[in-house]
């Protein structure tokens, strides 16, 4: 009875590593297509005037097989910002976003994908931003989707892998 309760828990530990595996193979090195959209709960603009990047913005990323195995999809990146603590499933991950320079604060970083060639994210950050003398409280969230074009990335250079 001791050895057919290894023998499961030892197949369940496997099969969980070979499907964790598979989810991590199966993530697309190449092109891909993002759109983010940013909303503002709290914006460092004086009311009346529009915050900036509230309009869907739709870019190329190159991903390598680096990225994908770090973090699973393409993420946005900011050169004063931090992605830490880094939790990867086999459909998704968290991470938290730290940033500091003008804007400092912490974030909430969600990532998901159902196939191999689409993924989905979404970031929420709540912090300061230095605008003259004084710190200005800010708060947004920015959504995104990503599609995969292909392997070839063309003229778009890879973001270089940041050293968190």
């Amino acid at each position: 009875m001791r050895k057919t309760r290894v023998w499961i828990t030892m197949g369940c530990c496997l099969f969980a590593v070979a499907i964790f595996a598979l989810a991590q193979s199966i993530r697309k090195p190449g092109l891909w297509e993002m759109t983010a959209n940013m909303t503002w709960q709290q914006s460092p603009m004086p009311a009346g005037m529009a915050p900036p990047g509230t309009e869907p913005h739709t870019t190329e990323v190159c991903l390598t097989r680096a990225q994908i195995d770090r973090y699973g999809a393409p993420i946005s990146q900011n050169r004063d910002c931090k992605i830490v603590n880094i939790a990867r499933k086999p459909t998704g991950m968290t991470a938290n976003l730290v940033c500091s320079g003008r804007i400092i604060g912490k974030g909430e970083v969600r990532a998901s994908w159902t196939d191999s060639e689409h993924a989905t994210s979404t970031i929420h950050f709540l912090g300061t931003m230095q605008a003259g003398p004084n710190p200005l409280p800010v708060e947004w969230t920015v959504d995104s989707t990503s599609v995969y074009k292909g392997p070839d990335c063309g003229s778009v250079k890879p973001m270089p892998m940041p050293n968190n």
